[in-house]
């Protein structure tokens, strides 16, 4: 048999795709997964959710007039394949490196990109707000809109939500659910995928508005009876039923790596004239068509650098522990001693390391998928009970549950503990995962005590201050990654509420750290120290309550006071500076400055360098209190060298 000629090389954009045959169109997408793999295994990656929807991304967008007709892509960490294909295949190579392209989607990046997303279970609710302006704009040939979502991101409340309203606007719009957790579907084969095609066809549907037409002349209990009959005889054929009583026309399951069952489909979705919002069933398996992908799923959704060859993940050498695995490590020596102590992720079990506390309690770990809302409540009716639940969320989910936070557990002042992981700057996720926003949206909250450790010694401590606070709710943060490598015992210490600590002293400069900033405010008193300034470092362990009486301390002893926190403007040195003016230390004549993220977004990068862009490293102290001090700023400027 002669060697096919490739035809990815032919594809610049998806219009390319539309003169192809089926056949061609599978062999496309069979190059299609072979340059996925090849790209992540050089820049890293989610892989298994892009190889799961290689052929529903070919299928969509040879089907569909992308981009007049709106795909929205749920998360978008699935999207590499459709990024390939968007005209972006030439910087595909420079995917989550600095300067290049996105690892989700994003507006500003192609005009394929239509909405961009990076948290999970919004896709539906865009979709609806983009069709409805369609109908709105009463446009001559309207145009499609199609919200691809995964099971994953359907355990949302958001996601039913959007369902629910577009179900009752009956507005037209296309809905295809991902599902490669087998979470929801009935057996896939030939029979499903025939009575797909045959309840999405032209002739189908003009039969069923007949037939709802000669039932409207029926007397109306007779009309909504036979109305509901239908659905449910569907809904009991294909297993829809949920989705027909949220007002959607459901079609599937089909098998979403068949190109052969989802062309057809597509097509005849796409020419429906039916004013209602269809959803499309596919089943797909994460990592399909990369054996170590499929072996083992979970070890392939995010990726570091892989052989191809092997799968084998290229890995760091071995470093201190991450903060994820010292947190695990503390809360499993609390509920070791502790048996109210129970654990609470939203889809984030491995991420948070919480999977080590499940292996020895079972019992008192739950993961309730991606629905942060819940897990915040779930989490204070816990704590009614006299259960100790810690609830561990990343601080940039965390945000999707601050209502819940604030009503169900603040105001009834209910003592559940919030572990804010990935707090700060998180490199190559970029912006949208960042935790940027928690010490402003936790500092107003009466009765919080919010902590933030300097390193996973204090980590350890930090959780067991948590475990010992039971008269209102708690919070710490810390960062993603690697510690600093300091010895750990057993068993973390419970701090006294509100005092943080000094760790040296010196004159004219205070530099009050909060978090993991510290290590750099002591490079930079090391270097001030050279130039002449002995600086007090100091290491506030607490947001709030504040500690008032340190921050009195250096105020009055010191010419020039420096916050630093990596945490957006309004949070920590917003709080030490609402103190200093009403105490009169501005008055006589302290300068303060606090050192945050800033006003705008962090684009992906490494860690090191986001924190350069940022204005947080050691420099950047230096440079801040030298400044401060009157003098030549460019003093500040000499390089002090990483650590």
């Amino acid at each position: 048999m002669p060697p096919r000629t490739p035809l990815l090389d032919r594809v610049t954009i998806p219009a390319d795709l539309r003169n192809f045959s089926t056949d061609q169109l599978k062999q496309l997408a069979d190059e299609l997964r072979a340059e996925t793999i090849d790209t992540v295994s050089t820049t890293g990656g989610h892989l298994g959710s892009s190889l799961g929807v290689v052929e529903l991304t070919v299928a969509i967008h040879a089907v569909f007039d992308t981009p007049r007709d709106r795909v929205i892509w749920d998360v978008g960490h699935q999207t590499y394949p459709h990024k390939i294909l968007t005209g972006r295949r030439d910087r595909i190579r420079t995917l989550r490196q600095p300067g290049g392209l996105s690892g989700f989607t994003r507006r500003s990046e192609s005009e394929y990109d239509p909405f961009g997303a990076a948290h999970s279970s919004t896709s539906i609710s865009a979709g609806l707000g983009m069709a409805v302006a369609r109908d709105i704009k009463h446009e001559v040939d309207p145009r499609n809109v199609i919200a691809v979502i995964g099971d994953g991101s359907m355990s949302a409340g958001m996601a039913y939500e959007a369902m629910n309203n577009a179900g009752a606007m009956r507005s037209r719009m296309i809905v295809i659910l991902n599902d490669n957790d087998m979470s929801i579907a009935p057996p896939v084969g030939a029979m499903s995928a025939y009575l797909s095609k045959l309840i999405s066809s032209r002739s189908f549907l003009s039969l069923r508005d007949f037939a709802a037409k000669m039932a409207k002349r029926l007397p109306r209990p007779v009309e909504r009876t036979a109305r509901r009959a239908e659905e449910y005889a569907r809904g009991i054929l294909t297993g829809g039923t949920l989705f027909e009583e949220l007002g959607f026309y459901y079609v599937g399951p089909i098998d979403g790596h068949n190109l052969d069952h989802l062309l057809p489909v597509l097509r005849n979705l796409r020419d429906s004239e039916a004013a209602e919002p269809v959803l499309l069933h596919v089943v797909t398996q994460k990592g399909k068509g990369y054996a170590p992908a499929e072996a083992a799923a979970d070890k392939y959704h995010g990726v570091q650098k892989f052989n191809v060859i092997t799968g084998e993940q290229k890995k760091a050498p071995p470093g201190p522990p991450t903060y994820q695995n010292v947190f695990a490590k503390a809360l499993i020596a609390e509920a070791d001693l502790d048996s109210s102590i129970v654990a609470i992720t939203a889809a984030m079990s491995p991420g948070t390391s919480l999977d080590k506390f499940e292996a020895k309690f079972p019992e008192r770990m739950f993961d309730v998928g991606i629905a942060e809302q819940h897990a915040v409540t779930f989490a204070a009716g816990m704590a009614t009970e006299g259960l100790k639940p810690f609830c561990a969320i990343y601080s940039t989910f965390l945000q999707r549950g601050y209502d819940q936070l604030v009503h169900d557990v603040v105001l009834q002042k209910l003592p559940v503990r919030f572990a804010m992981d990935r707090a700060g700057l998180v490199g190559a996720d970029g912006a949208t995962h960042a935790g940027a926003f928690d010490l402003c949206y936790l500092g107003p909250m009466p009765n919080m005590v919010i902590m933030a450790p300097s390193d996973e010694l204090e980590l350890m401590h930090a959780v067991a201050t948590a475990a010992a606070i039971d008269d209102g709710p708690s919070a710490f943060r810390y960062p993603r990654g690697e510690g600093v490598g300091i010895e750990l015992p057993a068993r973390g210490t419970v701090w006294e509420i509100g005092k943080g600590r000094i760790l040296q002293e010196g004159s004219k400069i205070a530099i009050l750290a909060l978090g993991p900033r510290l290590a750099d405010a002591q490079k930079a008193a090391a270097e001030l120290a050279a130039h002449g300034f002995p600086c007090t470092i100091a290491d506030a362990r607490f947001m709030k309550p504040l500690d008032k009486d340190l921050i009195n301390q250096l105020a009055r002893h010191h010419e020039v006071l420096i916050t630093i926190e990596e945490g957006s403007a309004g949070g920590f040195g917003a709080a030490v500076a609402h103190h200093l003016a009403w105490t009169g230390a501005f008055d006589k004549g302290l300068k303060f400055r606090p050192m945050t993220l800033p006003d705008r977004l962090i684009d992906h990068n490494t860690p090191a360098a986001q924190l350069i862009e940022a204005g947080l490293t050691a420099s950047h102290i230096v440079t801040n209190a030298i400044a401060a001090l009157g003098l030549d700023p460019q003093l500040g400027m000499i390089a002090i060298p990483a650590q």
